[in-house]
Protein backbone atom coordinates (compact mmCIF):
# COMPACT_ATOMS: atom_id res chain seq x y z
CA UNK A 1 0.00 0.00 0.00
CA UNK A 2 1.28 3.40 -1.01
CA UNK A 3 -0.12 6.77 -0.09
CA UNK A 4 0.69 9.81 -2.21
CA UNK A 5 0.27 13.49 -1.42
CA UNK A 6 0.84 16.28 -3.91
CA UNK A 7 1.65 19.87 -3.11
CA UNK A 8 2.76 23.01 -4.89
CA UNK A 9 -0.16 23.75 -7.15
CA UNK A 10 -1.61 27.19 -7.50
CA UNK A 11 -2.28 30.11 -9.76
CA UNK A 12 0.46 31.46 -11.98
CA UNK A 13 0.62 33.89 -14.85
CA UNK A 14 1.39 32.88 -18.42
CA UNK A 15 5.14 32.32 -18.62
CA UNK A 16 5.57 31.68 -14.92
CA UNK A 17 6.87 28.66 -13.05
CA UNK A 18 5.71 26.23 -10.41
CA UNK A 19 7.24 23.26 -8.65
CA UNK A 20 5.06 20.35 -7.68
CA UNK A 21 6.07 17.79 -5.08
CA UNK A 22 4.88 14.26 -4.49
CA UNK A 23 5.46 12.65 -1.12
CA UNK A 24 4.98 8.93 -0.67
CA UNK A 25 4.46 6.76 2.38
CA UNK A 26 3.93 3.07 2.91
CA UNK A 27 5.63 0.33 0.94
CA UNK A 28 8.64 1.52 -1.01
CA UNK A 29 10.75 -0.61 -3.32
CA UNK A 30 14.03 0.22 -5.00
CA UNK A 31 12.26 -0.01 -8.34
CA UNK A 32 9.54 2.36 -7.22
CA UNK A 33 8.34 4.63 -10.00
CA UNK A 34 6.53 7.89 -9.45
CA UNK A 35 5.19 10.24 -12.03
CA UNK A 36 2.77 12.92 -12.95
CA UNK A 37 -0.42 13.00 -14.95
CA UNK A 38 -2.76 15.88 -15.60
CA UNK A 39 -6.38 16.20 -16.51
CA UNK A 40 -8.15 19.25 -17.84
CA UNK A 41 -11.94 19.59 -17.90
CA UNK A 42 -13.45 17.56 -20.71
CA UNK A 43 -10.18 15.85 -21.56
CA UNK A 44 -8.66 12.49 -20.79
CA UNK A 45 -5.94 12.10 -18.23
CA UNK A 46 -2.64 12.90 -19.89
CA UNK A 47 0.80 11.58 -19.08
CA UNK A 48 3.37 14.20 -18.10
CA UNK A 49 6.49 12.52 -16.74
CA UNK A 50 7.73 9.62 -14.64
CA UNK A 51 10.95 8.73 -12.84
CA UNK A 52 12.42 5.45 -11.67
CA UNK A 53 13.48 6.14 -8.10
CA UNK A 54 16.20 3.51 -8.13
CA UNK A 55 17.86 4.18 -11.47
CA UNK A 56 16.94 7.81 -11.98
CA UNK A 57 15.67 7.08 -15.47
CA UNK A 58 13.01 9.51 -16.64
CA UNK A 59 10.37 9.61 -19.31
CA UNK A 60 8.72 12.87 -20.30
CA UNK A 61 5.84 13.64 -22.60
CA UNK A 62 6.84 15.32 -25.82
CA UNK A 63 4.40 18.14 -25.17
CA UNK A 64 6.26 19.29 -22.05
CA UNK A 65 9.77 17.93 -22.54
CA UNK A 66 11.36 21.33 -23.19
CA UNK A 67 9.68 23.04 -20.25
CA UNK A 68 9.14 20.48 -17.46
CA UNK A 69 11.69 18.49 -15.50
CA UNK A 70 11.03 15.60 -13.14
CA UNK A 71 13.62 14.84 -10.50
CA UNK A 72 14.24 13.32 -7.11
CA UNK A 73 14.39 15.73 -4.22
CA UNK A 74 16.52 13.65 -1.88
CA UNK A 75 16.44 16.11 0.99
CA UNK A 76 12.65 16.10 1.10
CA UNK A 77 12.23 12.50 -0.08
CA UNK A 78 9.85 13.61 -2.78
CA UNK A 79 9.50 13.44 -6.52
CA UNK A 80 9.26 16.95 -7.86
CA UNK A 81 8.09 18.39 -11.14
CA UNK A 82 9.62 21.71 -12.10
CA UNK A 83 7.35 23.46 -14.56
CA UNK A 84 8.73 26.45 -16.43
CA UNK A 85 7.29 28.73 -19.09
CA UNK A 86 3.80 27.69 -18.16
CA UNK A 87 1.02 28.27 -20.66
CA UNK A 88 -2.75 28.48 -20.25
CA UNK A 89 -3.05 25.07 -21.91
CA UNK A 90 -1.11 23.61 -18.97
CA UNK A 91 -4.08 24.36 -16.73
CA UNK A 92 -5.27 21.10 -15.21
CA UNK A 93 -5.45 19.03 -12.08
CA UNK A 94 -2.06 17.40 -11.67
CA UNK A 95 -1.91 13.94 -10.11
CA UNK A 96 0.99 12.05 -8.67
CA UNK A 97 0.93 8.36 -9.51
CA UNK A 98 3.07 5.41 -8.49
CA UNK A 99 3.69 1.84 -9.53
CA UNK A 100 6.19 -0.92 -8.88
CA UNK A 101 6.55 -1.59 -12.58
CA UNK A 102 8.95 -0.10 -15.06
CA UNK A 103 8.78 -0.49 -18.79
CA UNK A 104 8.78 1.30 -22.10
CA UNK A 105 7.61 4.85 -22.59
CA UNK A 106 4.40 3.54 -24.08
CA UNK A 107 3.76 1.40 -21.03
CA UNK A 108 4.63 4.05 -18.49
CA UNK A 109 2.54 6.72 -20.22
CA UNK A 110 -0.67 4.76 -19.67
CA UNK A 111 -2.63 5.68 -16.58
CA UNK A 112 -3.83 2.09 -16.23
CA UNK A 113 -0.27 1.04 -15.36
CA UNK A 114 -0.33 2.95 -12.10
CA UNK A 115 -1.75 1.44 -8.94
CA UNK A 116 -1.61 4.42 -6.61
CA UNK A 117 -2.81 7.97 -7.04
CA UNK A 118 -2.74 11.15 -5.06
CA UNK A 119 -5.67 13.47 -4.59
CA UNK A 120 -4.50 15.94 -7.21
CA UNK A 121 -3.43 19.54 -7.08
CA UNK A 122 -4.84 22.31 -9.22
CA UNK A 123 -2.55 24.24 -11.53
CA UNK A 124 -4.08 27.28 -13.18
CA UNK A 125 -2.20 29.40 -15.69
CA UNK A 126 -3.81 32.71 -16.51
CA UNK A 127 -3.12 34.81 -19.57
Amino acid sequence: QVQLVESGGGLVQDGGSLRLSCAASGRTFSSYAAGWFRQAPGKERQFVAVINWNSGSTICAESVKDRFTIFKNRAKNTVDLQMNTLKPEDTAVYYCAATFRWGTSRTMSQSSEYNYWGQGTQVTVSS
